[in-house]
């Protein structure tokens, strides 16, 4: 049975998936239909189709639907956002393992463009029951399946600075990447800006409204990329699935510079992500900062064979949704525990944070252990919880506890 790498790229008005090995991508409405005549499902075009035929009763965005924790009634039962969601991926990835020979699901990666708590646990819900476990299952956002597709190509396209406009009928936006290298490691820098000039698809249908896309197009691309050196530009989304529309545009991005249009990019980038978790180490030795990823590693000073060092607890790159670490140490002569805060892009601006234990038993030197657990709240917040552990049965473990939120 062949072993699948499925991308997703999971938007309110649509979606996108690709699969690595295959160069078919599928694109569909993120709508869902429930027939009239019987408890049957349908999504994307089929779902339109049904309802135009008075049929169905369709539902649409349905991230948004979840983010809410909203409801839609549909013959007189009321299904929640996220079940709506499920049965939406269930029939999607039903659709892509049977175009592929019913093979396995080996990961899964889906990326959103907005990384609400909310949101991520729905998909996480919503991925377990269909039976895809979370160590096969990763979510991500836009930006991070941008730097994969790039970082896939060959070197010389993004060795320099690289530009992406994505269009769609949700935004507009313009993402930019930089890629520094040393003899350690290659560190990505990748952020984006959504554009307010943003328009419908629908403008595109008429010679007036495409004219005027073009003109918007011209006008974003001159202040963004007016005089700057670039190895490589792409354009993303379902907009750039046709370039004749924009020839203005297309003639002033391709003045001296290499573009590459791909309208399926974001799914594809995280199929490649998908693919990158089969690896004991990444296959492209790469860390990325963007959007979802913690921007600093965190540290703890720890005694090891009688030598202090600093034992990473976090590490910058990581996603904030993903990031865990848990660390049991014993207490030698200190009523508190301190962590060291390092910037990925400013390291010399590091700093300290001091836990003070408050509330913890009062107990000889080294007759003390603690469970450090730290996790996250989005990227930039982060939460630290320690509990005391006791030491054996001379000192048995007390419901003392901490917690602290810290901006990193």
């Amino acid at each position: 049975m062949e072993k699948l790498m499925i991308g997703i790229d999971l938007c309110d008005v649509y979606t996108q998936a690709a699969v690595v090995g295959r160069e078919t991508a599928w694109s569909l409405p993120t709508v869902i239909c429930r027939k009239k005549s019987a408890e049957e499902w349908h999504i994307g075009e089929d779902a339109y189709r049904y309802t135009l035929l008075g049929e169905g009763v369709i539902v649409d965005k349905l991230l948004s639907l979840t983010a809410k924790d909203g409801t839609a009634t549909i013959q007189g039962v009321k299904y929640r956002g996220m079940e709506l969601l499920g049965i939406f991926l269930e029939k999607l990835l039903t659709m892509i393992t049977e175009e592929c020979g019913n093979g396995e699901i080996c990961q899964l990666v889906i990326a959103v463009n907005n990384m609400e708590m909310r949101i991520l646990d729905g998909l996480v819900t919503c991925a377990g029951a269909l039976g895809v476990s979370e160590d096969r299952l990763h979510i991500t956002g836009h930006t991070e399946c941008f730097v994969y597709y790039v970082l896939s190509q060959r070197r010389d396209i993004w060795g320099g600075q690289v530009g992406m406009f994505s269009l769609s009928d949700e935004d507009l936006r313009y993402y930019e990447l930089k890629v520094s290298r040393n003899a350690r490691r290659i560190t990505a820098w990748a952020e984006y800006e959504e554009l307010e000039e943003s328009f419908s698809l629908n403008v595109l249908d008429t010679a007036p409204g495409a004219r005027m896309a073009d003109r918007i197009l011209c006008a974003c691309a001159d202040r963004f990329m007016k005089k700057k050196l670039f190895s490589s530009v792409f354009l993303a989304g379902k907009g750039f699935a046709k370039t004749d529309w924009a020839p203005g545009f297309m003639k002033q991005v391709c003045n001296r510079r290499r573009v590459f249009a791909e309208p399926a990019l974001f799914a594809r980038g995280a199929a490649l992500k998908a693919e990158d978790y089969l690896h004991e180490k990444t296959s492209v030795p790469f860390v990325c900062l963007c959007e979802g990823k913690i921007k600093s590693t965190v540290t703890i000073e720890v005694l090891r064979r009688g030598v202090k060092v600093q034992t990473p607890l976090i590490q910058a790159g990581e996603s904030w949704y993903e990031a865990r670490s848990v660390l049991e140490v014993i207490l030698d002569g200190q009523d508190y525990v301190e962590f060291t805060i390092v910037p990925e892009q400013e390291p010399k601006q590091k700093r300290l944070v001091r836990i003070p234990l408050e509330g913890f038993p009062s107990r000889p030197d080294k007759a003390s252990r603690i469970r450090i657990a730290l996790g996250f709240l989005d990227e930039k917040t982060m939460v630290i919880k320690i509990v005391d552990r006791g030491f054996g049965e001379l000192f048995p473990r007390t419901d003392a506890s901490v917690r602290q939120e810290v901006m990193i």
